[in-house]
């Protein structure tokens, strides 16, 4: 049971996060579900966990026209800390693969004209069994961050409980924001309680969180994109009112260009992404894709849409018995973006639809 004066303090805490950030949804590069918690950077030196990977996709960010189009942060994820936190409590990376430190290496992420990203966890440990964030370490740790020029906080939620993450997840929002360092916050909340209301209250996580992930991780295939977008649009009148400028819905990662999608398949989630106005963090190896992979995640209107400033999160209008699904945002200066997904198995097929069945008024439109 809480009393009067820990909902007061809860109330307190959650009016904290209107500084400006995340705007439009964030873009960069996670390294997550490509590189998941690769240590071993004897026999992996190229792929594993290590401040090499993340300079070198910095370098790929920099170098490579992502940064020009809005791809600005390099996100590190589990599995980058020591297995001991140091002397004075602070949490340290590991010695081995990270030997510069995270300030150094949030340093020249910063040459390049981008941000560093990090990753930390409530509770005991993180998902890998790293040193976790308890209660009493949020405020050592959200200064840890700052002192090291972090720019950007993923909060998850693995080994906690229910009490813990109520309490700690506003509590890491009040921390990052003591610091006097804008750190994007992004918050795992949701998807540790169930990730709807009654269980899920999206007005509170708007006031505490950037952004949050509502739903499962995403995995390297189109079933695991297709279940991610049928519960996104299931659900879509309980989350989709909660978006908007400095509180997005996660979907989680673009995972175009690995293993699990075809072309089509990767612009499908391009275009639902960004109709979704959902945060476009890649996750695949910047330094081996393909022309065609790099076009659909560089595709300039597709990126307009995404980060359109009026922020309204787009809708699914229909699912048409042919297996088309039509999808609809609205924009800026009274423009409107749709999307057609065929989830036909079959063959190409002619849909036909008028603008009076997608419910636009009678007028003349410019496409």
């Amino acid at each position: 049971m809480f009393g009067p004066m820990s909902l007061l303090s809860l109330f307190a805490l959650v009016q904290s996060n209107d500084n400006g950030l995340a705007l439009t949804p964030p873009m960069g590069w996670m390294a997550w579900e490509r590189f998941r918690c690769d240590t071993d950077c004897q026999e992996d030196p190229e792929n594993c966990i290590s401040e090499v990977l993340f300079r070198d996709m910095a370098d790929r960010l920099y170098e490579d026209g992502w940064r020009e189009l809005g791809y600005e942060y390099v996100i590190i994820d589990d599995c980058w800390m020591s297995k001991a936190r140091d002397q004075d409590g602070r949490l340290q990376p590991d010695p081995d693969r990270f030997p510069s430190g995270i300030a150094r290496l949030a340093e020249y992420v910063h040459s390049r004209g981008l941000k560093l990203g990090i990753y930390a966890d409530m509770g005991r440990y993180t998902c890998m069994g790293f040193p976790g964030t308890t209660l009493d370490r949020i405020k050592t740790d959200a200064q840890t961050f700052a002192d090291w020029g972090v720019d950007y906080l993923k909060f998850d939620g693995c080994s906690s409980n229910p009490l813990e993450q109520m309490l700690g997840y506003p509590l890491m929002s009040k921390a990052l924001n003591a610091t006097g360092r804008p750190m994007v916050y992004s918050c795992s909340w949701p998807v540790y309680v169930g990730s709807l209301p009654p269980e899920v209250n999206y007005t509170l996580l708007g006031n505490i969180c950037h952004l949050w992930r509502n739903y499962y991780d995403i995995q390297d295939s189109w079933e695991s994109v297709k279940f991610i977008k049928d519960w996104f649009f299931k659900n879509q009148d309980y989350i989709q009112p909660a978006a908007g400028p400095g509180r997005w819905n996660d979907p989680d990662m673009l995972i175009i260009g690995n293993f699990g999608l075809s072309l089509d398949q990767s612009r499908a989630q391009m275009a639902l992404w960004s109709i979704m106005a959902a945060p476009l963090i890649m996750s695949n190896n910047l330094r081996q894709l393909d022309a065609s992979t790099q076009a659909i995640l560089q595709n300039k209107l597709a990126i307009i849409i995404n980060q359109d400033p009026l922020g309204i999160q787009g809708r699914q209008l229909l699912t048409e018995k042919s297996k088309i699904e039509v999808y609809w945002r609205p924009l800026v200066d009274s423009n409107s973006a749709l999307a057609f997904l065929s989830m036909r198995s079959d063959m190409p097929y002619l849909y036909h639809t008028s603008l009076g069945k997608l419910g636009y008024d009678v007028g003349i439109y410019q496409v």
